[in-house]
């Protein structure tokens, strides 16, 4: 198996090559890292305006409760909603 560390070290002085001038001491995200960062940017815009959508369907308001239907229901009298009639 070939050394590892020379076939990066040629395949950086190829690549340096390639470039007009490099200065190590500065370093920049590039296209890929503009590209990467306006895709999570357009990913949370896209959820925000879901959650929006979705807290816009909520009714913050809570129904009152109806204390004779809760009683029997804890009972264990029959199902709860449901009313039973004793007879006899």
């Amino acid at each position: 198996m070939p050394d590892m560390s020379a076939s990066v070290s040629l395949a950086m002085t190829h690549l340096t090559t390639l470039a007009k001038e490099v200065d190590e001491d500065k370093v920049t995200p590039g296209v890929l890292g503009f590209i990467v960062f306006a895709v999570m940017a357009i990913a949370v815009w896209g959820l925000m305006k879901s959650m929006n959508k979705h807290m816009g369907k909520v009714d913050f308001t809570e129904a009152p409760e109806d204390t004779d239907t809760a009683e029997e229901g804890t009972s264990g009298k029959g199902a709860p909603g449901k009313t039973s009639s004793a007879k006899g």
